[in-house]
C-alpha cells in the first residue's frame, strides 16, 4: 500500500440478498460518515439469493469484481461455500477480527459455525417455525403437525407458505418438520427425512401454490385471501408493524416446538480489490460493536436481531423499543428460552433440501 497505511478513499459496493439492509444500512452509512478518509461512497443493491452465486462465479471467471461485501442469509451463504466463492476469514485472518467468536451470544455462536470461517454473522433471529393465523377465521389454531394437516384439508387453499429456497419462513418450516415429526435424521434431508417429505406431499394437496418469497405470502394473508401461514418471529412482528398484516393476527407455536434459528452473515467474495480489503475488515468489526448491533432490533423484522451478547432491547433506538412494545409478543422470549434451539442444515444439506423440495413439492405450483 506504499508509504501510508491507507490509499485514497474507496467506493464500497454492498449487495444484500437477505433483507439485511433493513437492519444494517444505517450503521454502514454511519461508518461511511465517520471515516470519509476511507470510504468515499457506498452503493447498496438488493438481489434474489438464488441468482447471486452464479453472478459472482461469472464475475470471478472474468477476473473482475463489482461486489465487495455480500449480506446473506444461510441460503446464498451455503451456495457460495459449496462453490468456493467466499474469502476465508477465520482462522486465516483471525488477527483482523480480534476475539470475534467470543463476542457472540450462545445461540448466535452456534449459527456462526455455519459460515465455516468464510463469513461473520451480523444478525440473529430465533426464527420458527410458527403458525400465523387470522383469529376471525380460525378459532382453534393447530398445535401439532397432524392438526395443521387436518385444518388445511378442511380449508383448502387457505394455507400458504413460500418456496423455501427464497424464504426464511418457508425454510424454517421445511427444516423444523423433521424435528416436529420425529424423523430419523433431521440433518440428512435425502436419507433421513422420510416423514417430512411424505407430510409435505400430503400438505401440498390443499395448498393453492407457493409464492416466490415471504412478502407475497404476507400480502395475501393481510388481504384476506389466506387465513394461515407458517412464519418466523420477524415475519410475524414486522408485517404487522408495517400494516401489511392486521395487528390482531395471532401466532401459535407447536406443542413440541424446536426453534430452527436463522442468521445473516457478512461475506467477501474472492477477488475483491486489495485496497478495499482493510476497509471491509474495519467495517465488519464496526458492525459487530454493541451500538451498531442494537440497531438490528429495527422494527422487529429479524427478532431479536443482535448476534453479540449483552445488547438488550433497552439499548436499541427508541423507535425500535416502541415498535416491539406494540407489535412484539411478550411470550416469545419465554418460548425461545423453554424450547430447544437448533442450527439449520449445513451448506451441502441445505442445497440438497432446496433442490428436492423444488423438484418433488414445488415444481408444479411455484409462481
Amino acid at each position: 500500500m506504499g508509504g501510508s497505511a491507507w490509499a485514497d478513499p474507496v467506493v464500497l459496493n454492498v449487495v444484500d440478498v437477505a433483507g439485511n439492509l433493513a437492519l444494517t444500512q444505517k450503521a454502514i452509512e454511519a461508518f461511511r460518515d465517520k471515516y470519509p478518509n476511507l470510504v468515499s461512497q457506498v452503493t447498496f443493491t438488493n438481489a434474489p439469493a438464488p441468482q447471486l452465486p452464479g453472478k459472482i462465479k461469472a464475475m470471478q471467471g472474468a477476473g473482475r469484481s463489482d461486489i465487495d461485501l455480500v449480506l446473506t442469509g444461510t441460503d446464498a451463504l451455503a451456495a457460495g461455500i459449496e462453490q468456493n466463492l467466499w474469502m476465508p476469514l477465520l482462522p486465516d485472518r483471525a488477527k483482523d477480527f480480534p476475539g470475534v467468536l467470543d463476542k457472540y451470544a450462545p445461540n448466535p455462536r452456534k449459527m456462526q459455525d455455519l459460515a465455516q470461517g468464510q463469513g461473520l454473522e451480523v444478525s440473529f433471529m430465533a426464527a420458527g417455525p410458527l403458525i400465523e393465523y387470522n383469529p376471525a377465521h380460525v378459532s382453534d389454531p393447530p398445535k401439532t403437525t397432524d392438526q395443521l394437516l387436518a385444518w388445511c384439508k378442511a380449508h383448502p387453499d387457505k394455507l400458504i407458505y413460500a418456496r423455501p429456497a427464497n424464504s426464511g419462513a418457508g425454510r424454517a418450516f421445511l427444516m423444523g418438520l423433521p424435528y416436529l415429526l420425529g424423523d430419523k435424521d433431521p440433518h440428512d434431508p435425502i436419507h433421513g427425512w422420510d416423514k417430512t417429505w411424505a407430510y409435505l406431499k400430503q400438505l401440498d394437496s390443499c395448498i393453492p401454490y407457493y409464492p416466490g418469497g415471504t412478502s407475497a405470502v404476507m400480502k395475501e394473508l393481510g388481504e384476506g385471501s389466506r387465513d394461515m401461514t407458517l412464519t418466523v418471529t420477524g415475519w410475524d412482528i414486522n408485517p404487522r408493524a408495517l400494516g401489511v398484516v392486521p395487528a390482531e393476527f395471532k401466532v401459535q407455536a407447536f406443542d413440541n416446538q424446536t426453534w430452527v434459528n436463522d442468521a445473516h452473515f457478512m461475506v467477501i467474495p474472492k477477488g475483491v480489490a486489495p485496497e478495499k480489503l482493510p476497509v471491509l475488515i474495519k467495517l465488519m468489526n464496526f458492525l459487530l460493536e454493541p451500538q451498531q448491533q442494537a440497531m438490528t432490533y429495527d422494527d422487529g423484522y429479524f427478532y431479536p436481531g443482535p448476534a453479540v451478547k449483552d445488547v438488550p432491547l433497552s439499548a436499541a433506538p427508541q423507535h425500535s423499543q416502541d415498535v416491539l412494545k406494540k407489535y412484539g409478543r411478550p411470550e416469545y422470549d419465554q418460548l425461545i428460552a423453554s424450547h430447544p434451539n437448533v442450527v439449520p442444515l449445513d451448506a451441502k444439506a441445505m442445497v440438497a433440501a432446496f433442490h428436492k423440495w423444488d423438484q418433488d413439492i414445488g415444481a408444479q405450483k411455484t409462481k
